[in-house]
């Protein structure tokens, strides 16, 4: 299988290339808290100014490898849209998921998609992600469901899953993983972040095999507007969260910022 070659910085506006540089960073991150499945599952991200082309991995680096230059441009079917691009290879299919959200939700600028255990076996349980700890509460009446229909090939299934997604920002797809869609590459890290934290809580607390505590629906709907009731603060504490989260791939062998 053929692979993307990378792209010179020259080829891109400093403002795509910023993005370039946040989303390496940020496949780095996933990579850091043990949330990659090898080289599967994607993490994308708008181009400024250009309304339908996204950024994606180039299929086959590893996470904790991805550079700036390794990143694709493609377009909503997955087409590759930059020049040389008859040469590269992404994964076209690994993009309905990220298409669906990009395409339905403006405000959908960076979407990541995991499949790590504890996410796959919180979304094998029939009540979902439980409201017993204090991450699990900031999606409390946030958190959509969706069911699995097979590998995500069909484009047909992305009109289901922009429904079922709604308005929410994060979502567990049954017998699957975790989805989340952030109005930037920094907020969308502190999402996935707090859900897979989440789902590892779950697993643990039931691997103990005691009887578990729910906190009252009043305390629970009170987290939940504690975490999500100001937006704007919301997205300025992905900012500080992400500032630091970056000193954590500080210092690696390549740069990626390059």
């Amino acid at each position: 299988m053929n692979v993307a070659t990378s792209v010179p910085r020259m080829q891109c506006s400093e403002e795509e290339w910023r993005i370039r540089c946040d989303l390496a960073a940020l496949y780095r991150l996933v990579a850091h808290f043990r949330m990659t499945d090898f080289i599967y599952t994607h993490i994308s991200a708008r181009v400024p100014g250009l309304e339908h082309h996204f950024l994606i991995n180039k299929y086959g680096v590893l996470f904790d490898r991805m550079c700036a230059s390794d990143l694709v441009k493609i377009d909503l079917d997955g087409n590759i849209v930059e020049e040389g691009g008859e040469s590269k290879q992404v994964n076209a299919a690994g993009f309905t998921i990220h298409s669906a959200l990009h395409m339905a939700r403006e405000d959908a600028f960076c979407v990541v998609h995991t499949h790590t255990a504890a996410g796959i076996a919180v979304s094998a349980q029939k009540d979902g992600l439980l409201p017993i700890s204090q991450h699990a509460l900031k999606f409390h009446g946030h958190l959509a469901y969706h069911g699995y229909e097979g590998v995500a090939l069909d484009l047909d299934e992305r009109d289901r899953l922009v429904q079922d997604m709604g308005e929410h920002r994060a979502m567990i797809l049954r017998n699957h993983g975790l989805l989340v869609a952030g109005r930037s590459i920094p907020e969308a890290f502190n999402l996935i972040y707090y859900l897979e934290r989440a789902c590892q809580a779950q697993i643990a607390a039931q691997s103990g095999g005691a009887e578990l505590v729910f906190p009252p629906e009043e305390v629970r709907s009170r987290t939940a507007a504690q975490f999500n009731g100001n937006p704007e603060r919301s997205l300025a504490h992905s900012e500080w969260a992400w500032s630091s989260a970056l000193q954590l791939i500080e210092g690696s062998k390549t740069d990626w910022r390059s």
